[in-house]
């Protein structure tokens, strides 16, 4: 299956430089972004649908690093359904789990976390609710876990870990346990911040951060509550190659000082921007993008920096076949637009002033998954489908 999208404005191919695509135009083949060019040199017949920008930006599907996920497309926390599919129209093209902890009478047992990261990683293998991937399986850290545990786990395929809601009695002892995870291969993430569950002991400070050094510092700016600009402060200056993810359902006064503290310390490319969500902040279906908008309009970031830190930084960080839009990536496109009345000229310009961007269509593995999100308002320009029999359909207009 192949499908163009043609007519592109302004694109951000998710590099650290923020870069625009070569040309105004892109074929997806398969599951891949095939070529990169021109307009001109694309025919809408040898597709099977063509994607009319009309000027729209282009730039690629957001991935969420802290999303909570159960088992299947329900969340427990709030007894909703059919909530990843509905994170799609947000912009959200693929999630990373923040561990399965919200699953209903979850084991604390080391047969028992093994089994439950084992199941939920196989579970989203098989399962694509509205196109959206899930990389599921992350393995709560608990007392007992060894070195030998983390090998079988890798070798049954779990790549992921977290720390913060097992049972240790200290947060610096996790940090012998997060070391083992990561000599064996699993990307750990930690929580940072007061505790959220009760059956958690204790804040995670920017100490015991320091001594687990994991990959990712998860809602640095809180889970809810926030560590203090000194910490903050440590965690950058001296944390080496330790993501800094800031989320929407965090403390957003605390996102602006870490986004500012990375940006003077020239570290950028470990900012990652995710949701943190459904949490008990509630489902925040457009949470990333709410975010990228804060932070590009009353925050330190310009709006390419907070699109680089929702795609192609979470992309590096987690060693991810996606989030950058470049020939032989996996074709997950977002084709993004200023909303219908908002004062900008484009979606960048758009989260520049603070407006959240309408997404006219959403791409996943090369396919169009949507088009117009119910979610976000419609899009300034009158963005267009086109099937190979020449049917065609208007996103949005003004």
């Amino acid at each position: 299956m192949s499908i163009a999208i043609v007519n592109i404005g302004d694109s951000h191919t998710g590099d650290a430089a923020g870069n625009r695509i070569a040309g105004d135009a892109i074929v997806c083949a398969d599951d891949r972004i095939a070529w990169i060019g021109s307009s001109a040199d694309v025919r809408p017949a040898d597709h099977q649908a063509t994607v009319d920008a009309a000027g729209a930006t282009l730039i690629p599907g957001l991935i969420d690093s802290h999303f909570h996920n159960a088992i299947g497309d329900f969340t427990p926390r709030h007894n909703a359904i059919g909530y990843l599919e509905d994170y799609l129209h947000g912009g959200m093209t693929r999630a990373i789990s923040a561990s399965e902890v919200h699953v209903q009478g979850r084991p604390y047992d080391i047969v028992g976390v093994k089994a439950l990261a084992i199941t939920a990683d196989r579970c989203f293998r098989n399962f694509r609710p509205g196109g959206v991937t899930l990389h599921a399986g992350s393995l709560i850290l608990e007392p007992g876990l060894t070195a030998r545990d983390f090998a079988e786990l890798r070798e049954a395929g779990v790549w992921l870990a977290k720390a913060g809601f097992g049972t240790f009695e200290s947060p610096m002892d996790y940090a012998p346990v997060v070391k083992a995870a990561r000599a064996a291969g699993l990307v750990v993430m930690c929580h940072s911040g007061g505790r959220m569950l009760d059956d958690t002991k204790g804040k995670i400070g920017a100490e015991a951060i320091l001594a687990m050094h994991p990959n990712i510092a998860g809602h640095v700016n809180g889970g809810p509550s926030a560590l203090d600009p000194e910490e903050n402060a440590r965690i950058v200056a001296e944390g080496g190659d330790i993501a800094l993810q800031v989320v929407r359902a965090g403390n957003f006064r605390s996102a602006i000082d870490i986004a500012q503290r990375a940006l003077d310390a020239g570290c950028l490319e470990r900012l990652l921007i995710a949701s943190d969500s459904p949490s008990g902040a509630g489902m925040l279906t457009y949470g990333m993008l709410s975010l990228m908008a804060d932070l590009s309009s009353v925050g330190p970031l310009t709006a390419r920096q907070a699109i680089t830190a929702g795609t192609g930084s979470v992309a590096a960080i987690y060693g991810l076949d996606a989030g950058l839009v470049e020939v032989g990536r996996i074709a997950d496109l977002l084709v993004v637009d200023a909303p219908d009345g908002s004062s900008a000229r484009d979606a960048i310009g758009a989260l520049e002033i603070g407006d959240v961007v309408s997404i006219g269509v959403a791409i996943t593995d090369g396919i169009v998954r949507y088009t117009k999100s119910r979610n976000t308002p419609p899009p300034s320009r009158p963005i267009r489908v086109r099937d190979r029999a020449g049917n065609s359909w208007q996103v949005g207009s003004r």
